[in-house]
């Protein structure tokens, strides 16, 4: 797949879970459209996975594929927040990422556990 075709599926995929985190906390932020992979991009997966990290400004709810690799987010908010967030996402089905970190931008961040 060409550079422009992982980014152009990689939005449609991403678009979508940042409906469904602006469905569970009011406000969802793409985040990542494309992974490396073997030294060729290719489209963040389909796979929809919540999880919660903690950045320089609070806790961030977010959507990531089975790669870890993130692709909507919540604003920054406090951990109980960031909690209930996480919740209504499973509520709506969505599984707990169960990895230990997520890549966000050019970033690794460790899952934050309640």
């Amino acid at each position: 797949m060409q550079y422009f075709e992982a980014v152009q599926e990689g939005k449609r995929r991403a678009s979508g879970s940042q409906m469904k985190m602006f469905q569970a906390a009011g406000f969802g932020m793409l985040t990542l459209t494309t992974k490396k992979t073997g030294g060729k991009f290719e489209p963040v997966g389909e796979e929809e996975l919540a999880a919660v990290i903690q950045s320089p400004d609070g806790y961030v709810a977010i959507i990531t594929d089975t790669d870890g690799f993130t692709k909507a987010q919540s604003k920054a908010v406090s951990k109980e927040e960031a909690m209930a967030i996480l919740g209504k996402l499973a509520e709506s089905g969505m599984d707990r990422y169960p990895g230990e970190e997520i890549q966000i931008w050019s970033e690794t961040r460790p899952i934050v556990r309640d």
